[in-house]
């Protein structure tokens, strides 16, 4: 039983018999038969580094608007300033609550026996920040609600943008625009956050045209896009895969006279990373530091990951030791990368030897750590230690996910292990997931690297059956496997079948079904598809060159190939034999 109270009366929360709900009842303090005292609330605090420390009450409370009102909560982080104060055992049984509890009606009700004092507002308003952490939004939805419409405190921004961020999250974007016409109804101020959740519901829900719209509100008010908001609209866009978009806001920004912020150059530095131009991330973390933006541990992190994607562990390493030398303490994520870059660099021991220091230096590892590993033993052909990491994950009550799993299959899949990755596939089944495209991609291309095309079939028509969908590299490792075997008629049969399952060839698509032809040295078939490829907007890559090279006999004909290709990319050096 948890206790709180005043000078008159003590509240107390009973848990029903039987039932995952709660209820508030008052007691008398002069009652003998239950012992009660005031509960103080503890002046402790968890800060970004995750370590405890404490605070003054009511100082903070009156640094910011008092009582965690009006900015107590700020987008993308949790609490002003990075600190989440421990929750008070009222409010975490409210959170508990809440968890379980779906019924609206239920919830509400118990709510409403709630005194509207500032340590409730304190307590429901920790609790709907945690939940956020948690990515709980449907709870965050009645709790928010219930305080707009039936409670007696007073409208806030901070409801109205905790809301505007869940309906967000699950796509109701009618939601969204609601509550923030409800918002100027209430004459709350709104905040740089309102603006920037409202963008990223609009790209959650891909309306862009929307999202840019919120942009021109602002400015109808008299106000500038800050970098919050900028912020928001290139993450939202990168999440959404428009990465060209996200490039295109970003020196709009600049343009804009905005100043960039520490969080606006981390996310471009990620962007690149994630395109494998790490050369680029390279220029924008040199770019941040001559404009005195001074880059945090998750900047570091970034860039890290950009050269880890590489495999250029000896760049990754050296802003690894950057980032020690500018104050930051590696946490999981930075050791995750470096890892990463050894595992990509196909050095294993290198990656696992981070793993142990990691550990050394009294960093868990975390899933993620752990499907590094497998991945790092699996590229390096490595598969029983592959497995050994795997099974220690089981035995230290890490759950594998899909990718666990997938990572193993993929290590046995290299030495061509057929039953193994049978077995793993099964596993799979077993354990309550089930095996989605990417596993049975790569069964049909173990298949077909061993020349079992009937199995391969099977596998074929079980994704166009059942419940997995096929996509464009399944069929592009299926052209590829025909291709190489010189089934030239089933692999045009499978190219052609592509329109009708709305599948759109891309150049890996046209680059393996040209070096079918290109094997044979059929020069004139491999033009007669080359054309058709640029004819259907597809552009040709540097592998295409080299297939298309590859299917010439004659010098003519090498130097008809190169200046094609030359003439398609004026501004793109060639590195290819002349």
């Amino acid at each position: 039983m948890f206790v709180v109270g005043n000078t008159l009366n003590h509240v107390y929360i009973q848990p029903r018999s039987n039932k995952p709900s709660f209820k508030w009842m008052a007691k008398n303090s002069s009652s003998s038969d239950v012992a009660i005292e005031k509960w103080k609330r503890d002046g402790v605090y968890i800060d970004k580094r995750g370590k405890l420390r404490t605070f003054h009450h009511k100082k903070l409370s009156r640094k910011r608007c008092g009582s965690l009102r009006g900015q107590g909560w700020k987008y993308g982080s949790g609490f002003v300033d990075g600190v989440f104060p421990v929750l008070s055992p009222i409010a975490q049984q409210i959170l508990d609550f809440l968890q379980q509890e779906v019924d609206a009606d239920r919830v509400w009700g118990s709510l409403d026996n709630l005194s509207p004092s500032h340590s409730t507002w304190d307590d429901l308003i920790n609790v709907a920040v945690q939940l956020r952490l948690n990515k709980k939004w449907d709870p965050i939805v009645l709790l928010c609600e219930w305080i707009l419409q039936r409670s007696s405190f007073q409208l806030d921004v901070m409801c109205f943008n905790l809301l505007i961020d869940a309906y967000g999250q699950k796509s109701l974007y009618k939601k969204v625009e609601s509550k923030y016409l409800e918002l100027l109804e209430a004459r709350c101020v709104l905040t740089e956050d309102t603006y920037a959740l409202l963008v990223k519901a609009y790209c959650t829900a891909g309306l862009k045209q929307k999202a840019e719209a919120v942009f021109a509100e602002m400015r109808k008010y008299g106000l500038s896009p800050s970098a919050t908001v900028y912020n928001a609209y290139i993450d939202g866009l990168m999440k959404g895969g428009n990465s060209q978009k996200a490039i295109e806001v970003f020196q709009r920004m600049k343009r804009d006279g905005c100043q960039l912020n520490t969080e606006t150059y981390t996310l471009m530095i990620n962007l690149y990373g994630k395109a494998s131009k790490s050369y680029m991330a390279l220029k924008l973390f040199d770019e941040m530091r001559s404009q005195k933006c001074k880059p945090n541990i998750c900047t570091y992190t970034a860039l890290v990951n950009a050269f880890a994607r590489e495999g250029l562990c000896e760049k990754a390493e050296e802003i690894f030791e950057q980032l020690q030398e500018a104050g930051h303490e590696p946490d999981v994520y930075a050791y995750n990368a470096l890892m990463e870059a050894y595992s990509r660099a196909g050095y294993p021991y290198g990656a696992a030897e981070v793993f142990s220091l990691m550990q050394h230096m009294g960093c868990e590892p975390d899933r993620a750590s752990f499907n590094i590993m497998v991945d790092a033993y699996g590229r390096a052909g490595l598969y029983e230690d592959a497995e050994s990491v795997f099974e220690e994950m089981k035995k230290l009550g890490i759950t594998p996910t899909m990718k666990s799993h997938m990572l193993l299959l993929s290590a046995y899949s290299r030495v061509g292990n057929i039953a193994k990755c049978e077995n793993i596939v099964n596993q799979i089944q077993e354990s309550g997931l089930q095996p989605d495209t990417f596993v049975l991609n790569s069964m049909l291309n173990l298949y077909g690297k061993l020349g079992q095309f009937e199995n391969m079939e099977k596998v074929l028509v079980a994704m166009e059956k059942g419940p997995y969908e096929a996509d464009i590299s399944t069929y592009n490792i299926l052209i590829n496997v025909y291709g190489r075997a010189g089934y030239f008629n089933r692999m045009e049969e499978l190219f052609q079948s592509l329109p009708a399952k709305n599948l759109t060839p891309d150049v890996v698509t046209w680059t393996s079904r040209l070096g079918a032809y290109s094997r044979k040295k059929l020069y004139q078939r491999c033009l007669e598809i080359f054309e058709e490829m640029i004819d259907a907007g597809c552009y040709p890559d540097g592998g295409t060159a080299k297939v298309l090279l590859s299917a010439c006999s004659s010098e003519d004909q090498i130097e008809q190939v190169t200046t094609v290709i030359r003439t398609m990319h004026k501004d793109m050096k060639t590195v290819l034999p002349i």
